[in-house]
């Protein structure tokens, strides 16, 4: 059962990642994208790889969260319903991936994989956690809050009108554009 999952799960990867040059907005192929990471991440997982499987997830979710807010926030409209093109000098991006599919396929096919024994994982996972996020855990703590500011504090910056604006100071009068006789 884990392989047929694996590989409807590879399959998946691979179309959202097509989806991702095929859709003509940017929301769109950040969602496509999402998903494509997100399967990956979860193919790790059936690897018994489970920590760097939720780090890949994880990852991915709140990356793609943050792009959204972002492609709202400075775009001024609503990103999803705009077309535009995801793909800019398409001849050499067709060489470039082509020539980099052949070379990392015929890497997977030709390449003598190692062989270990299954009761080695738990130690492999702990090792590659600890050669991840143990030095940097420090910098995680930091940036976290940082990046929730930066969000948060984009987002005030570019709205153009606040409650204060509309309502007053006590959130209770009536709007100032109804005093004033209009919407601005």
């Amino acid at each position: 059962m884990n392989d047929v999952v694996f590989w409807v799960l590879g399959v998946l990867a691979v179309a959202a990642g097509v989806a991702v040059f095929r859709t003509d907005s940017m929301a769109r192929a950040t969602y496509a994208l999402a998903v494509s990471f997100i399967a990956v991440g979860v193919q790790v997982v059936l690897l018994e790889q489970s920590y760097l499987g939720v780090v890949v997830i994880l990852m991915m979710i709140m990356e793609m969260a943050i792009m959204a807010v972002f492609m709202v926030m400075y775009m001024g409209m609503n990103p999803a319903l705009m077309p535009m093109s995801m793909v800019h000098s398409k001849r050499a991006a067709l060489i470039v991936s082509v020539a980099a599919f052949l070379v990392l396929g015929a890497g997977a096919l030709f390449v003598p994989w190692p062989t270990r024994p299954l009761d080695d994982v738990a130690g492999v996972t702990e090792a590659i956690g600890e050669a991840a996020m143990e030095s940097k855990m420090l910098v995680m703590l930091a940036i976290s809050p940082a990046m929730l500011t930066t969000i948060v504090a984009g987002v005030v910056l570019t709205h153009p009108r606040s409650r204060y604006d509309r309502f007053g100071d006590d959130l209770r009068g009536a709007s100032r554009d109804a005093k004033q006789g209009g919407m601005r």
